[in-house]
């Protein structure tokens, strides 16, 4: 008996994918880079959301902070009691307020004098020399580098009316000596020439490097103009830095106006409250009278004035700018 053979049946074949239509497609590609930018952006965000958190931790919370205790009797054994203004009556009671401003003042003049143009003058020379200027950086920088109590220990050694080193130079000289901080008279520019050794590297350094983007194109047309180096400073090199040199100001400015380290370590306000500034009268306060509130209203009412003063400043140079 015969059979009849079946036809084999062909194993299916998976079935081809049907190609998307452009469109659909370019749709596709759209939303997978929006999903790719959402998590690149998430990811940045979370990255800045924490350095903002600590940042707001350590520098506005304590801003905060202090403007709530200068309103307050500050206790922190048994709690605050709110106080309103009496702080604020109680310092500008304090004939000692005006003394500390005018000191202040006094100092931050004192230290535009030295501490302005001195560091300036010390750039133009450095960028006039053609060897050794590596060197040269490095120990106009050094004094930075030291920490600020070492340098005014070093600086009261020097000063000291017995065997300190600056007398001592003076009386090889045969020139009369001076009593340096122990005088009301001198002890003020004594921490100013102190403050201005100290910190005049890295002021220097920025006029530096803002003297170095000057065209050298403009010096040789100056010199081919006749000007001598008084008149290339003048016209070139001065308005070629002009916006350095004004927030330089700005910030030298706002750094003096809260001196203390100074004089705490040299002279602890002496002689004769000549050398009390405001920000060593809010550590009085605080450390030494154990009022805290009288201290954050002082240190509040600094805030609100080199901020009044910066907005000026700004709104001045910017002004001039225009101009």
């Amino acid at each position: 008996m015969m059979t009849t053979a079946l036809p084999l049946k062909k194993p299916d074949r998976p079935e081809e994918p049907v190609p998307a239509p452009p469109a659909a497609a370019a749709r596709e590609r759209r939303a997978a880079r929006r999903r790719r930018s959402v998590r690149e952006h998430l990811t940045a965000y979370g990255f800045l959301c924490a350095a903002v958190l600590l940042f707001a931790l350590f520098s506005w919370w304590p801003i905060i902070r202090n403007v709530l205790l200068s309103f307050q009797h500050v206790n922190f054994a048994t709690g605050s009691t709110w106080a309103g203004l009496a702080n604020f009556e109680k310092l500008f009671g304090d004939p000692l307020l005006a003394t500390a401003w005018r000191n202040t003042a006094l100092f931050t003049a004192y230290a535009l004098v030295l501490g302005f143009f001195v560091p300036f003058l010390t750039a133009v020379l450095l960028n006039e020399f053609r060897h050794a200027r590596a060197y040269f950086r490095i120990l106009v920088y050094l004094p930075v580098m030291l920490p600020p109590v070492v340098v005014a220990l070093m600086w009261k050694w020097f000063y000291d009316p017995g065997p300190g080193l600056l007398n001592e130079v003076l009386r090889g000289l045969h020139l009369p000596t001076s009593q340096w901080l122990d005088s009301s008279a001198t002890s003020l520019v004594s921490l100013v020439i102190v403050s201005t050794w100290a910190n005049m590297g890295t002021a220097t350094l920025i006029y530096l490097a803002a003297l170095q983007t000057i065209p050298g194109e403009l010096y040789e047309a100056a010199e081919l103009d006749g000007a001598n180096l008084w008149q290339r400073l003048r016209h070139v090199t001065v308005p070629q830095t002009r916006f350095v040199l004004l927030v330089l100001m700005l910030l030298q400015i706002v750094a003096t106006m809260q001196v203390f380290t100074e004089p705490y370590v040299m002279t602890g306000g002496g002689p004769e409250d000549s050398t009390v500034t405001v920000m060593f009268l809010v550590y009085r306060y605080a450390f030494v009278y154990n009022d805290f509130g009288t201290a954050s209203a002082l240190s509040l009412l600094l805030l609100l004035v080199l901020a009044a003063f910066s907005a000026l400043y700004l709104r001045a140079t910017r002004s001039a700018k225009e101009d």
